[in-house]
């Protein structure tokens, strides 16, 4: 029989059970690009370390442009020109500029920069400026950026190509991540085989376990396919066992109904504590979640978009959990192009296609038989129907769960 839980439930159950393993090594910058960070990173330093030119000009003051036109302009005599590379360490005479490149040093006393096309040089030593600026135009000031002891990471962060700049500005070349989760995937089904053979009749390839190791790769997973495993207990059991002693999190895809043959929930409960057995969720209802020590033991629906979805949703969470990873999901608002109806007493997911058309962003369901992996391809995000709702009218607004690389 199965007990089953709202999905609610089964996040706040994820919470409860599991900790994160705070597992932590220290990695090169270049081999930090989607790693999850293990700690904040506060710079040491000022970025920049000195005010800069934003453009090609003349570093004032800028209370000496003021008032200045076309017909008026302003004739400051030019004081010194600053190459890029080099520092600016002398003060600006009063009523006097600077030359300054693109991101070149501006000398102390001035606090903005007349770009260049609003400047005439008379060939006599002096600049002519035809355009007053405010004080702060065209510059950066030192620290502007970054200053010493400001967060610039947090704990948790999947760092991006943009992270691992901002951890080179400040010369952090050494940076403390998560270790990478292993989790152990298995397959079980005499109907199965390798993606490779060519099925029999009464055969189907094994869509799961390809499926499942490029969703936790692409999550930051190392994993480690042990392949499919026919409907034998002892044999499904000594695989299992073997899992979960050489990995954090084991994933075993099939025999997670009440069928005659389905012994994954018997195998999960004699290795540890069953913590629930089915979801009030459509597609996914019979999924398993165990614990043995600290270890989730996840058993899946052999339907590749239930497996799918119940991954997406609950399993990469839990994984989440385990590293101490942000799982902040990006969502977009949109109207459905359709009617649908829903499994009162479930929730019930879709997957969809986004347009964009009239300013408005469009859901579009994508229609399929349960189990059928082409339902999944090509789509962009999915959609929850709420378990107390019988459907969604056409052009309703939802909230779509935009697909990342898992």
């Amino acid at each position: 029989m199965l007990y089953v839980k709202t999905p609610e439930d089964v996040l706040a159950l994820i919470k409860e059970e599991f900790s994160p393993l705070g597992q932590g090594e220290t990695v090169s910058l270049s081999a930090a690009m989607g790693r999850i960070l293990a700690e904040d990173i506060a710079a040491g330093e000022y970025v920049p370390n000195f005010d800069r030119s934003t453009v090609d000009g003349f570093a004032v003051r800028a209370r000496d442009t003021f008032g200045c036109t076309d017909a008026i302009p302003a004739i400051l005599p030019l004081q010194q020109t600053v190459q890029m590379g080099q520092g600016a360490d002398f003060p600006l005479n009063a009523e006097a500029c600077v030359a300054v490149p693109t991101g070149g040093a501006v000398p102390k006393g001035a606090d903005s920069v007349v770009m260049l096309e609003y400047t005439e040089d008379y060939g006599d030593g002096t600049i002519g400026i035809s355009r007053p600026v405010a004080p702060g135009e065209n510059m950066i000031f030192r620290g502007d950026d970054v200053f010493p002891g400001k967060v610039i990471l947090q704990k948790g962060r999947v760092l991006s190509s943009a992270d691992i700049g901002a951890l080179a500005a400040i010369g952090r070349v050494r940076v403390p991540v998560v270790k990478k989760l292993t989790v152990g995937v298995i397959s079980t089904g005499d109907e199965l085989v390798p993606p490779e053979v060519q099925p029999c009749p009464g055969q189907i390839r094994d869509v799961n376990s390809p499926m499942l190791e490029a969703m936790l790769t692409a999550f930051g997973c190392h994993v480690i396919n042990y392949g499919i495993v026919t409907d034998d207990e002892a044999l499904l059991t000594q695989k299992v066992r073997q899992a979960a002693a050489e990995c954090d999190a084991v994933l075993l895809s099939g025999g997670s109904s009440v069928g005659v043959k389905d012994a994954a929930c018997r195998i999960i409960e004699s290795m540890g504590r069953l913590l629930l057995h089915g979801i009030a969720i459509k597609p996914g209802k019979p999924t398993i979640l165990g614990k043995a020590g600290p270890k989730p033991l996840v058993g899946l629906p052999g339907h590749p978009v239930a497996a799918y979805f119940i991954t997406k949703l609950f399993v990469l969470p839990l994984l989440g959990r385990l590293s101490g990873r942000d799982m902040t999901a990006y969502t977009v608002t949109a109207k459905v192009t359709q009617s649908i109806s829903a499994n009162h007493g479930r929730a019930q997911y879709h997957c969809c296609r986004l347009t964009p058309r009239d300013g408005e962003v469009w859901a579009e369901p994508i229609r399929g038989k349960s189990g059928l992996i082409t339902t999944l391809a090509g789509a962009d995000g999915y959609f929850c129907i709420d378990r107390d709702c019988e459907g969604l009218p056409k052009n309703a607004e939802i909230q779509v769960t935009v697909c990342s690389g898992e």
